[in-house]
């Protein structure tokens, strides 16, 4: 198995306070169609911390189901406390995903002996693969490539999702790990360029979701060494890729994703829909951008 390649953290469609499966199995369908590489669900994106246990298995089957094997599935997995962690590796090996991506715990501040043990409980009860992520911004803790290394060495990780938009990180990664001791990839749709050229396999992206093929080709342009075409293509994105968080995600790209007519823009709370001011800025670059609006 190789994770690497365009992946989207695809946002769960909800439709009068419940999951849209019929919604997310057209979103997969066109994911493929466009040509992407992967499909997590149940990620950051996919608003994973306000769904229940049952609502995440069930996205898990249904995105496992509609993709058929065209496409990488690495489920979100997840969770502040290891023991329900576990559950949704186990979980995601039960639904046959490919892998599994399991946050570093939120809040809790673990220190690196903690998210060390962490990791290496999930790999020893579950036997899945599983793939680190890494994004202080959102969890107050961050993964230090010591710690990484040391559970590539106990092969608890085939993977890591790397949020910190820093090259130099990356650089120590493979230092620590080399250059294929595990899937790098990036969780940053700004750095794709400089985070590939620094060993990366490919990204889990926001901006896939309304912008797949644009997104495919710069993957593809980056990993076959055409920098050129590359950093064009990073620069025409730059824009859209900033409107993605113009407020917190996934507010702004499920209102792109409304805007192309694919699935509604509602939000589980306490996430709030965008203001029509932020709505107004991800139209307008997103009609820049040349995406074809409902």
């Amino acid at each position: 198995m190789r994770l690497e390649g365009s992946m989207v953290a695809i946002v769960t469609p909800m439709k009068d306070g419940a999951v849209d499966h019929r919604s997310l199995r057209e979103l997969c369908e066109w994911q493929l169609s466009e040509g992407t590489d992967g499909i997590i669900p149940c990620g950051t994106t996919g608003e994973s911390a306000t769904l229940t246990a049952r609502e995440r298995y069930e996205v898990v089957k249904t995105v496992v189901e509609q993709v058929r094997g065209r496409a990488l599935v690495i489920a979100g997995a997840g969770s502040n406390a290891t023991h329900e962690a576990i559950e949704g590796v186990k979980a995601a090996r039960e639904l046959k995903a490919d892998a599994a991506l399991v946050v570093t715990p939120y809040y809790n501040k673990p220190t690196q002996e903690g998210l060390y043990r962490h990791y290496q409980a999930i790999w020893e009860a579950a036997r899945f693969p599983v793939v680190a992520y890494n994004v202080p911004s959102r969890t107050a803790v961050d993964l230090l490539p010591e710690t990484v290394a040391r559970l590539v060495k106990a092969g608890a990780i085939c993977g890591i999702k790397e949020a910190t938009a820093s090259m130099d990180r990356q650089v120590q990664l493979v230092e620590l790990c080399g250059p294929s001791g595990l899937a790098y990839l990036s969780g940053d749709d700004f750095t794709v360029l400089p985070y590939i050229a620094c060993g990366g396999h490919g990204v889990i992206s926001v901006v896939a979701n309304i912008a797949p093929r644009a997104m495919k080709e710069l993957v593809v342009a980056c990993r076959t060494g055409d920098l050129a075409t590359g950093l064009r293509l990073q620069v025409a994105m730059a824009e859209l890729n900033r409107m993605m968080f113009v407020e917190t995600n996934p507010g702004p790209v499920k209102a792109g994703v409304a805007l192309l007519g694919r699935a509604g823009p509602e939000l589980r709370l306490p996430l709030a829909p965008v203001s029509e001011a932020s709505l107004a800025k991800v139209r307008a670059a997103m009609q820049r951008f040349g995406l074809k609006l409902a």
